[in-house]
C-alpha cells in the first residue's frame, strides 16, 4: 500500500468546519517553505519522558510573581499535606470540545481561549473528560502532518484513513488525530485528594491532574504544577515548614538537575519541535554557541506557525 504524502494532512477548507486557522497571515506566503522545511529523517523513538513544567506557564509566573503578604487566612492553621487539591480549582479554567470536533475548531479555541488545555468528552451534555488536548498535541500532529513524524506499523491504517478524510476535503476528527503517536497520562484525582497525593503524581513527571468529584467521573477543576507552586509561594506563611524552605539555595535542597537539554538559536523551528516531542518535554532553553541562555521556545509556540503576528500578541 502506498503511504499517504504529508500534503494530505494538511489543514484544508471544509464547509462542515466554518472557524478556520487562519491562512491570510504574512506568514502563508511562507507556509509552503515551513511546511517543506520540516520534512526530514524521522526521529529516534526515545519520547518516553512526561512533559513536566512548561515554559509558558513558567513564564507567567515569572512575570507576574505573587507578592508578599497575600496568604489566604482560610488555610492558616492547617497542615498543607491535608489541603484537598478540590480547594485550589477553580471551575472557570475548564473549556470543552467534543471527541468528533475537527482539529482545526480545537485548536482555533485552545488559541482563542488562552486555556493551557481542553477537556475531550464524548457528548456536549458530558461532564466527565476521556482525554485532553493542549499545545503538545498540536505540535505532535502538525510534526505527523509535516512528515517530520512518521507512524508505525500499527497506526499506519489511521494515519491512511486521516488522509483520506483530509483529501476529501472533511475535517479531521480530534478522536482520530489523538491516536497518533505518545499520549500524556490522564490523570485524575477525587476533590477530596490531598496535596500529597497530588505531588505524588506530579513526581512522576504528569503536570496536570484532572479533579473529579467523589464518586463521580464530573469534572470540576484542573490542577497543574504551576498552579500548587502558586498555591505554596502565596501561602508559604501559612505553612511555617515549607516558608522555612524559601531562604534556601536550590543547591542546599538538592533539587534541579545538571543535565539540560538545550538548543541553539540557529536551529530551525522544525529542531526544536521534534526535539520537544522526542524529549517528551514542554519547552526548551535557548542557548548561543557559548551556551549562554538567550532565550526559551516552548509547544505554545507553534501557535506562530498557525495565526498572524498581531493575533500573536493579543494571545
Amino acid at each position: 500500500m502506498q503511504a499517504p504524502s504529508s500534503e494530505d494532512l494538511r489543514f484544508h477548507p471544509s464547509r462542515s468546519s466554518p472557524a478556520r486557522l487562519n491562512h491570510t497571515s504574512p506568514l502563508s506566503s511562507h507556509r509552503q517553505s515551513f511546511t517543506e522545511s520540516l520534512r526530514g529523517h524521522p526521529p529516534s523513538p526515545r519520547a518516553t519522558r512526561q512533559p513536566s513544567f512548561s515554559q509558558a506557564q513558567l513564564q507567567e509566573l515569572l512575570n507576574n510573581p505573587p507578592t508578599a503578604g497575600t496568604a489566604d487566612p482560610t488555610f492558616s492553621g492547617r497542615d498543607w499535606q491535608t489541603i484537598g487539591v478540590g480547594e485550589l480549582c477553580d471551575p472557570a479554567d475548564l473549556r470543552w470540545v467534543e471527541f468528533d470536533s475537527g482539529v482545526e475548531d480545537a485548536t482555533n479555541l485552545l488559541i482563542n481561549s488562552r486555556a493551557h488545555v481542553l477537556l475531550v468528552r464524548h457528548h456536549k451534555d458530558e461532564r466527565a473528560a476521556h482525554a485532553t488536548y493542549d499545545y503538545r498535541d498540536l505540535t505532535q500532529y502538525l510534526l505527523f502532518a509535516t512528515g517530520q513524524l512518521h507512524p508505525d506499523e500499527e497506526h499506519f491504517p489511521i494515519f491512511t484513513s486521516l488522509a483520506k478524510k483530509a483529501q476529501a476535503g472533511h475535517p479531521i476528527p480530534l478522536r482520530d488525530a489523538k491516536s497518533l503517536g505518545n499520549k500524556e497520562p490522564f490523570m485524575t484525582l477525587p476533590a477530596t485528594a490531598n496535596l500529597t497525593h497530588a505531588i505524588e503524581v506530579f513526581g512522576g513527571g504528569v503536570h496536570r491532574i484532572i479533579i473529579v468529584e467523589e464518586g463521580t467521573d464530573n469534572v470540576v477543576g484542573i490542577l497543574s504544577q504551576l498552579r500548587l507552586v502558586k498555591f505554596l509561594w502565596e501561602n508559604g506563611r501559612n505553612f511555617p515548614i515549607i516558608d522555612s524552605l524559601y531562604s534556601s539555595s536550590i543547591r542546599e535542597l538538592g533539587i534541579g538537575s545538571q543535565q539540560t537539554i538545550s538548543i541553539n538559536g540557529d536551529k530551525a523551528l522544525k529542531e526544536a519541535l521534534k526535539l520537544m516531542n522526542n524529549e517528551g518535554l514542554t519547552s526548551l532553553p535557548v542557548v548561543d554557541n557559548q551556551f549562554n541562555v538567550i532565550g526559551n521556545i516552548s509547544n505554545v509556540d507553534v501557535k506562530v506557525c498557525l495565526i498572524p503576528p498581531r493575533a500573536i500578541s493579543e494571545h
